[in-house]
């Protein structure tokens, strides 16, 4: 082991030790050697399985169904998507990532939508990952893009450059969870621009914690399309809802 990561180890394992990471399932602290998440919590988590959603990745009630609901009345204009897990089995998690400080549940997060996802990324072939980005009114008050968390560990893991700074949030906009569809949307007019146009990409994977509606990531793939883009898929941490 080269000694700069020998020394890179040994402080990781110093600060773990006095200020031990918390589990993303249970928020209590880990317990050395049982890595990112307790290991009594991993079975909690429910990954999206099949049959689901062609288009968004929503788990489908019945296998003969290509389409959930929504995407069979709506043409979203993204290509297709992916989610890790439902909704409601890590909702607790999320709200604590976003909104309770704990940005270190991105570690966990970022590496087993990596892992769990990995297919579905290699075949989209993306030239680079982009965030969904936050206005810098919650940028501030959070400390942090939850969804750009998750875009680095991916990226670091998969080794797929991430793009932070292409596109902004410019509207501070009230959270999509009160909204319905319609007012989602409503929600979202205008509320993304490009900010840098010196970058060329073909085909990219937008990141984001949950997919409800697609509204969010139909905003930002509006705005990437009109920028050149051409391909556009996405990947979320969660998806809500059955089809």
């Amino acid at each position: 082991m080269k000694k700069e990561n020998l020394v890179k180890n040994m402080m990781e394992g110093a600060v773990n030790l006095l200020f031990p990471p918390r589990c993303p399932v249970c928020d209590e602290p880990v317990r050395i050697r049982e890595g990112d998440i307790c290991r009594s919590c991993r079975g909690k988590l429910m990954p999206v399985r099949e049959p689901y959603c062609f288009c968004c990745g929503r788990p489908l009630p019945e296998e003969e169904k290509e389409y959930c609901r929504d995407c069979s009345k709506k043409r979203h204009l993204y290509v297709r998507g992916r989610a890790l897990y439902e909704y409601e089995s890590v909702a607790a998690s999320i709200y604590r990532f976003k909104y309770g400080g704990r940005r270190e549940y991105a570690r966990f997060f970022g590496r087993a939508m990596a892992d769990g996802l990995e297919g579905f990324i290699r075949a989209a072939a993306p030239d680079g990952l982009i965030p969904v980005p936050v206005s810098g009114r919650k940028l501030y008050r959070r400390g942090y893009n939850q969804a750009g968390l998750l875009a680095e560990e991916i990226g670091r893991k998969l080794h797929i450059p991430v793009y932070d700074g292409i596109i902004q949030r410019v509207r501070d906009t009230v959270p999509q969870k009160s909204l319905n569809v319609q007012e989602r949307q409503n929600n979202l007019k205008r509320a993304f621009k490009i900010a840098q146009n010196d970058v060329k990409l073909s085909t990219i994977i937008i990141v984001d914690d949950i997919y409800t509606t697609g509204s969010t990531v139909d905003a930002v793939t509006e705005v990437l399309l009109q920028s050149g883009v051409h391909n556009i898929y996405f990947i979320t941490l969660a998806v809500s809802g059955r089809g």
